[in-house]
């Protein structure tokens, strides 16, 4: 299978070009050339097979061309080295949990595959592939494990300075070994722009390999859909027409959802859930994609003026707003309603939201709770326990906090700091 730039679709690259190069040269998104659909009786049987299994169909349908089967399947089984349960929150709303994995946020899966994945096309390389990364906090941590020791690549993980959390800073600064953690003075838009710019940098790219293990890269991006469909093989009955709500920043997660979607996963609502960089909400509701300087917020992976994703989006819906409307909901929250969200769901049915998890809960129960035959899951993007000052001074209680979250606080950040001006970047990147 090709993938083609959302630019222009004819610019068309195989797959291990679309996985090392990360941006197309024309600064557009790849996407698959064709998106497979599965039949319904696929979707009928789902429940029969495990999460790997699950992952390893799509795996099949979107990569078989470029890899061997029996390659495949190393690669997606080690990835998918946990599970990502589907749990009962009340009436008919259920969250799909994905911080099972080893960095205990949604990204281990993205992040993991595209790790072996990229290992696998580099095998012959005759110099290192540098992987660049801007993150809001879980991506940072996610990668840096997925890639830790990985040979013949090295990490730089790009963060805004003083706008991740403490545990999150600590996961990606502490690991050393083939991963750097680059402090830049600014945001997280200041970071994407900065890694952008690197691709862009024809002379850069010269002296050095670069990619991204951003959502940018469709090696991150596709195997978002395995738990979407993972998710529908854990209700209890067969929904139709379910709803999906997505805690969204830089909007891969919700792209994922929809390609799951296109793959025949029977979605009726797709929910973007934001803080109040509300930059799509306000897309949704007026038809003008206006990006801006990000805000900081106690969800702050959610911190993005200028969704790196929404090109894809577009693309998916021949870039017409009534098509997007028809299938996608747009909400937004203020800090004190995610902690208003965090406290009542906790008092009230037992469960403890991360921030994010928060926003995706509530606008998954003002789009249905009103519609009595609908159903659906919102996701849980990360454990609590990483965000343990904001839910614990909401809850009045400690929380637990997992033993390896606890190892990496012990451990001290060793991290660069760089301005947010390019050429600080540029210069760091033909030394290292």
């Amino acid at each position: 299978m090709k993938y083609y730039s959302t630019r222009n679709k004819n610019l068309k690259k195989s797959l291990e070009v679309a996985v090392t190069q990360g941006l197309a040269q024309d600064h557009g998104l790849f996407m698959p050339e064709t998106i497979p659909r599965f039949p319904e009786s696929f979707f009928r049987d789902l429940h029969t097979l495990n999460f790997r299994e699950i992952s390893l169909n799509v795996a099949m349908k979107f990569f078989s061309d470029d890899i061997p089967v029996g390659d495949l399947e190393k690669i997606t089984f080690d990835s998918i080295n946990f599970d990502t349960p589907l749990v009962h929150i009340h009436d008919r709303i259920f969250t799909l949990e994905l911080f099972h994995g080893p960095t205990f946020a949604f990204k281990d899966v993205g992040a993991r595959f595209m790790a072996r994945l990229l290992g696998y096309f580099i095998r012959g390389y005759s110099r290192e592939v540098h992987v660049l990364v801007a993150t809001s906090g879980d991506t940072g941590s996610a990668v840096a494990n997925g890639f830790w020791k990985v040979p013949g690549i090295k990490v730089h993980i790009l963060y805004p300075k003083g706008l991740v959390s403490s545990v999150q800073e600590h996961q990606f600064t502490t690991l050393g070994e083939n991963i750097s953690a680059l402090e830049i003075e600014g945001n997280f838009d200041d970071c994407q722009r900065l890694v952008k710019m690197a691709f862009l940098d024809h002379d850069l790219n010269t002296h050095i390999t670069l990619t991204s293990a951003n959502s940018i890269n469709i090696a991150r991006l596709i195997p978002q859909t395995f738990y979407y469909l993972n998710g529908f093989a854990q209700l209890e009955s067969p929904v139709h027409d379910m709803n999906i709500a997505v805690p969204s920043g830089n909007f891969g997660n919700l792209t994922a959802a929809m390609i799951a979607g296109k793959m025949g996963l029977p979605v009726k609502k797709y929910i973007a859930a934001t803080n109040i960089n509300d930059i799509v909400p306000g897309y949704l509701k007026t038809g003008n994609f206006i990006p801006r300087p990000s805000v900081a917020t106690i969800a702050n992976a959610m911190d993005v003026g200028n969704p790196g994703n929404f090109d894809r989006i577009l693309d998916l819906y021949g870039h017409s707003h009534s098509k997007i409307t028809e299938t996608v909901s747009g909400y937004s929250y203020t800090d004190d309603q995610i902690r208003e969200t965090i406290g009542r769901v906790y008092k009230k049915y037992g469960y403890l939201l991360d921030p994010h998890g928060a926003t995706g809960y509530q606008a998954l129960a003002d789009q249905i709770l009103k519609l009595p035959a609908e159903t659906g899951f919102f996701i849980e993007t990360a454990h609590p326990a990483k965000f343990a000052d904001i839910v614990e001074k909401v809850i009045g209680e400690k929380i637990t906090i997992p033993g390896s979250l606890q190892e990496a606080m012990k451990k001290t950040p060793v991290k660069i700091r760089l301005s947010a001006d390019f050429k600080d970047l540029r210069e760091y990147l033909l030394t290292v």
